[in-house]
């Protein structure tokens, strides 16, 4: 009996033995996993900054940041200038999180417009921060706002354009901006056009104080460079209720970092006419708490291989994406330099 109960006790200590190495090998496992993860990212990161070093020799501007010291935004005078039409009615979502430093500096720039039709909407994820202060003195200029928590900011998205019913559509993000007289433009150009579905225009870049320290200068849209490359400012872009909802009329909340190349694709592949129009519409914040700049080396590039993968069938090289790209980057030189140069003017 004394002997049973022994060998009980000696099998008993050997399983837990083997359970105890079987758990240290998966976390070891887990941990070479992560550990090739980041050393695959940081591969890429690597690529990345080689060619955006590339990039700058030869006089691109696009994703080079900054382009120069801090300045004032210089803006035309032409630019609060406003036609008299029958103005459309224009929807902006502007998600935010924890960018109560920012925030109301969003809001006053879409407010500022003086757009008649305006339905503005502010989806909040239940920050922390000062940003609910800055909600409710607005609450009376907002068609809705809301802070409660979202998968997403694609789900946060999701969830105001719910709320909404205009014809054109945009959505801001709670550290960017409108450049003043932006929406008036847009819409003229709406109901001057009405065969154009998506329009986007050229790109400030500004600080944490609202200085201007780049320009994006853009040659006209080009629907092939989106299988390889997204220039276009995500806060400039407007498009027609019709292609949102056929194209499904939601955002893929797969997507965290490249929703709105995703969403651009996805107007492309049912037809949708683009339009870069020749003025500068937003204010690209740079700022080191942006998600920009913070999912660029991790979720970022995996996201944006993936819709890489998706157009071409396949999986690309970065020698295939810059020979794609080349032509694209090369006019955008010379509409930056002819822009420098005075020769055109936006």
């Amino acid at each position: 009996m004394n002997d049973l109960v022994e060998l009980q006790t000696v099998a008993g200590e050997r399983l837990r033995t083997i359970l105890e190495l079987r758990e240290e090998l998966q976390t070891a496992r887990s941990q070479i996993q992560l550990l090739e993860q980041k050393m695959e990212s940081a591969k890429i990161y690597r690529h990345w900054r080689w060619r955006q070093l590339l990039k700058r020799f030869c006089g691109v501007r696009l994703g080079i940041t900054p382009h120069y010291s801090p300045r004032a935004i210089s803006i035309p005078a032409s630019y609060a200038r406003a036609s008299s039409i029958d103005w459309p009615h224009v929807s902006i979502v502007t998600p935010s999180f924890n960018q109560g430093q920012f925030v109301e500096r969003t809001i006053r720039s879409v407010l500022d417009q003086r757009y008649p039709q305006l339905e503005y909407v502010v989806k909040d994820g239940g920050s922390s921060d000062e940003t609910m202060d800055v909600l409710d003195r607005y609450q009376p200029s907002l068609n809705y706002s809301e802070s409660s928590k979202d998968r997403s900011q694609a789900h946060a998205l999701n969830l105001g354009f719910g709320r909404t019913s205009g014809e054109i559509m945009a959505y801001l993000n709670s550290d960017d901006l409108l450049m003043p007289g932006a929406l008036h433009y847009v819409a003229a150009f709406f109901a001057r056009h009405p065969e154009i579905d998506v329009v986007y225009g050229h790109r400030v870049m500004i600080d944490e104080n609202d200085l201007e320290v780049g320009r994006w200068v853009l040659p006209p849209h080009d629907d092939d460079v989106l299988s390889w490359a997204d220039y276009v400012p995500q806060e400039t872009l407007f498009w027609r209720r019709r292609v949102w909802e056929k194209v499904g009329g939601a955002f893929d909340e797969s997507f965290d970092f490249a929703l709105d190349w995703d969403l651009i694709l996805r107007f492309r592949d049912i037809g949708a006419r683009f339009v870069r129009l020749p003025r500068f519409l937003g204010g690209f914040r740079l700022h080191p708490g942006q998600k920009t700049a913070s999912q660029l080396a991790h979720r970022g590039l995996y996201e944006m291989n993936r819709l890489r993968e998706r157009c071409n069938g396949r999986p690309v090289s970065y020698t295939e994406i810059s020979r794609h790209i080349a032509g694209y980057l090369f006019r955008h030189v010379i509409y930056h330099r002819l822009y420098h140069l005075g020769l055109l003017r936006y």
